[in-house]
């Protein structure tokens, strides 16, 4: 394994020493066995691609030229609109309810569009808010897709998962899905439960024995009652409308969710790019593929080497498994009392003493695609060689900024 580290590091800096740094860079040997390790273990179910952790075209087009992947799942309606006009794929769930009237007008005028795109909804008021950007009758339909939540609720008001959809039991599913049946200018497609508490949750955190246990054991239980009301869900659903699709899971739950009979398609998108919250699953790890480096600029001290940059830290909670991790060379950590800086990044460890002025640090993001919002492009590494790839940064979208 260490071998592997050091020719790592090796080819990364040969094909990337005539650029300056920040520089991202994919590996794509780890990719592309990443894409095909979802696909087996997604077992016959087509994988339909999270944009929001590829934020790439060419490396979209990349996997969903491959067997066993179709489609996109985006993050916002105007990068739908934005891949669809661009050619990379005529078949793209929004994953999340739009409020953006102007993207709606545009999708509603236009029926390419409107025939290649579903959009999220969990309640009626959202068809309302459709309805004030364009008349129901003077629109082509507009394709609707139910997001019933998956989270695990035991007992009274106790709620394990994300808060997402207040679409929780299989009646609630069908009273939205006659709803949507009973107005004009909507086409009710499909469902997405995305079980988060299963798929976003990895079941072994390092240094955590007693947290891990209590995960494994939270999804051993959660698991079975989800198949069992998402199925129930899906019926009630189909009495009022022929679904194209049932998607669910994620990177994390691949393999689980596509054993569910239920779901026709799963989701992934961060097992492309391996980033270090996927460190701490058992069921599958993927290899690490994305990359970025930093320069040295000065050793403070013997055992400390300072990078330029570094604060490239991840959302959800404020904890350490958002930082960044130095991964190459082997054996570097953050100083305790300052961390990955915006400006300067101390790094620390023996390692360090061997590191000079103009070296450069790999680090990897702890989550996949927003290491494409700090970077213009990418680098495709193809043995010693780098192409670059402009991300959506460099094409000039920030769908959420």
């Amino acid at each position: 394994m260490l071998t592997d580290r050091i020719a790592l590091r090796q080819r990364l800096d040969k094909a990337t020493d005539h650029l300056e740094t920040p520089v991202a860079a994919v590996d794509l040997v780890a990719f592309d066995g990443n894409a095909a390790e979802l696909t087996r273990r997604a077992a016959g179910k087509p994988i339909r691609v999270a944009s929001k952790s590829v934020r790439c075209r060419a490396l979209l087009e990349r996997v969903l030229a491959r067997p066993g992947w179709r489609g996109v799942m985006s993050y916002t309606l105007p990068e739908a609109i934005w891949l669809v006009r661009a050619g990379v794929t005529d078949d793209v769930l929004v994953a999340y309810p739009t409020a953006d009237r102007t993207a709606l007008r545009e999708l509603a005028a236009d029926p390419s569009l409107a025939a290649s795109i579903a959009i999220m909804v969990d309640h009626p008021s959202q068809l309302d808010l459709i309805d004030q950007t364009s008349a129901p009758g003077s629109r082509s339909p507009i394709r609707l897709c139910i997001d019933v939540d998956a989270s695990w609720k035991p007992a009274g008001p106790l709620h394990v998962g994300v808060r997402r959809s207040p679409v929780h039991s299989a009646a609630q599913a069908g009273t939205l899905a006659r709803k949507i049946a009973a107005r004009q200018g909507f086409k009710l497609v499909g469902v997405m439960s995305y079980e988060a508490h299963i798929a976003g949750v990895g079941d072994d955190p390092p240094g955590r024995a007693l947290r891990a246990r209590a995960i494994r054991l939270m999804q051993k239980t959660a698991l079975p009652e989800l198949l069992s009301r998402r199925g129930a869900a899906v019926d009630a659903i189909r009495q009022h409308a022929d679904l194209e699709f049932v998607n669910g899971g994620g990177t994390g739950s691949v393999a689980a969710t596509s054993a569910d009979p239920s779901v026709t398609e799963v989701t992934a998108g961060s097992g492309l790019y391996g980033p270090t919250l996927f460190d701490s699953y058992r069921n599958w790890k993927p290899a690490p593929a994305a990359f970025f480096a930093l320069s040295v600029v000065r050793r403070p001290a013997p055992r400390i080497a300072t990078v330029l940059g570094g604060g490239w830290i991840a959302s959800g909670p404020p904890e350490a498994s958002r930082l960044p991790t130095p991964y190459l060379p082997e054996g570097l950590k953050f100083k305790s009392d300052e961390g990955a800086g915006e400006v300067q990044t101390p790094l620390l460890g023996t390692v360090a003493d061997g590191l000079r002025p103009g070296d450069r640090v790999w680090f990897r993001h702890a989550k996949a695609g927003e290491l494409c919002e700090r970077v213009n492009h990418v680098q495709l590494i193809d043995g010693d060689t780098a192409t670059p790839a402009p991300t959506y940064r460099g094409e000039g979208h920030a769908f959420l900024g």
